[in-house]
């Protein structure tokens, strides 16, 4: 039987990615485990763990990190989206922080957000609050204005800097910034 040209590039393609995939595990375990620390201003909770090692996201710290940034109005919980977590332990990594993140708001339902959107300023109808690509948040050993340059430095995702109140709001979505 004749190997077509097709067949053998195809053959050639898979073989590469198989053999890479071995490689990519490896280095993924080679990675540090990945560390959160969270203050829940609302209901006085703390939380500190490992959500990732050994080349995996840990199902158990993940579902106490939905807990600690659940809806607090409502009691509501939402799977927190992990890239959210990451560039959250990647800020703490960047400034050094020793302190928690003070959270001001993490998930939010559409019941709370319509009463928010209502009774304050900037709370958008659509808000990745509400699908658990938001969170609006604090570190008290670092300045606010150095986290948001910390922040806009990465690129990723929206950065909103609320001065007066005294936070800001980060997210995973497209990259953007603005001033409440």
């Amino acid at each position: 039987m004749q190997t077509s040209r097709r067949q053998f590039l195809q053959w050639g393609l898979t073989s590469t990615l198989l053999l890479q995939a071995p490689l990519s595990l490896a280095e993924k375990l080679k990675q540090p485990p990945r560390h959160i620390a969270f203050d829940n201003l609302h209901t006085g909770e703390k939380l500190e763990l490992t959500y990732w090692e050994e080349g995996f996201y840990q199902p158990e710290a993940l579902k106490q990190v939905n807990h600690i940034l659940r809806d607090h109005r409502t009691g509501e919980q939402m799977p927190i989206d992990r890239h959210l977590i990451d560039l959250l332990n990647v800020l703490h990594t960047k400034l050094g922080s020793k302190s928690p993140f003070q959270i001001i708001s993490g998930y939010r339902s559409s019941q709370t957000n319509s009463m928010l959107r209502k009774t304050s300023d900037g709370v958008a109808k659509k808000s990745l609050h509400m699908v658990g690509k938001a969170i609006d948040v604090r570190l008290s050993d670092i300045k606010l204005s150095q986290l948001r340059q910390a922040a806009l430095e990465l690129n990723v995702g929206g950065v909103g800097y609320y001065p007066k109140s005294n936070f800001i709001h980060l997210d995973t979505g497209r990259p953007r910034h603005w001033q409440g």
